[in-house]
């Protein structure tokens, strides 16, 4: 049977993301990712995971699994698809330049004199543009007191520590991605919540995934 070729390749952008989650699991971890990973890294179920899984496969973009604990594995069509960027058919993800005009300053207090600038502004000169950073929409409201809304988008750092009192993503037992003040406690660690309808969680299982660096909301 011929093997499909990179530009007849029909995935969606939630699947271009899997495989290049994967990817970059594998290459910063050393080891294949499994389907929890995929989940923590997009911020999705476990069975929305499966599905895309099982699409991808059809299209011999994984191999097949060989075990039940790390078991997704890119094939070459999967790598060469990835170093091309070629860009699914339907649904297109476009690759382009994000920056916009920075015409100046606007004063929030009292009036300040309008002085144009002939700069721009983007999410890669404001939070850099290296591998560790990416962004995670907000599902929830547990950080509503600090004005980070549902729906909202944080810009990340990875990161394998926080500090105490600092914004964080944190993997908790294991699978659960959640968005928390992290606190380090005598024999464990305190998740804070900023709202008062959500309680601290408490546990001695759980991991730093990110540090938050910055918000982005659409009014």
């Amino acid at each position: 049977m011929m093997k499909s070729q990179p530009d007849k390749i029909n995935i969606s952008p939630r699947q271009l993301q899997v495989l290049c989650a994967i990817s970059e699991h594998t290459t910063s971890k050393r080891c294949s990712a499994t389907m929890a990973d995929v989940a923590a890294t997009l911020n999705i179920s476990r069975s929305t995971v499966f599905e895309h899984i099982a699409a991808l496969r059809e299209q011999d973009l994984l191999k097949a699994s060989t075990g039940r604990a790390r078991c997704l594995k890119l094939t070459a069509l999967a790598s060469s698809l990835l170093k091309q960027k070629v860009q699914p058919q339907q649904d297109t993800v476009e690759y382009i330049d994000d920056h916009i005009p920075l015409v100046g300053r606007v004063a929030a207090g009292s009036p300040i004199e309008a002085i144009q600038s002939n700069n721009t502004l983007s999410l890669k000169t404001q939070f850099g543009c290296s591998d560790d950073i990416f962004a995670l929409q907000v599902a929830g409201n547990s950080m509503i007191e600090e004005d980070i809304r549902n729906g909202d988008y944080v810009i990340c750092k990875k990161s394998a520590t926080a500090n105490n009192g600092q914004l964080a993503v944190i993997i908790v037992d294991e699978n659960n991605a959640t968005l928390k003040r992290f606190y380090k406690e005598k024999n464990c660690a305190r998740l804070q919540p900023a709202n008062k309808d959500y309680q601290p969680i408490y546990t001695d299982n759980c991991r730093i995934e990110a540090i938050v660096l910055g918000l982005v909301r659409k009014l």
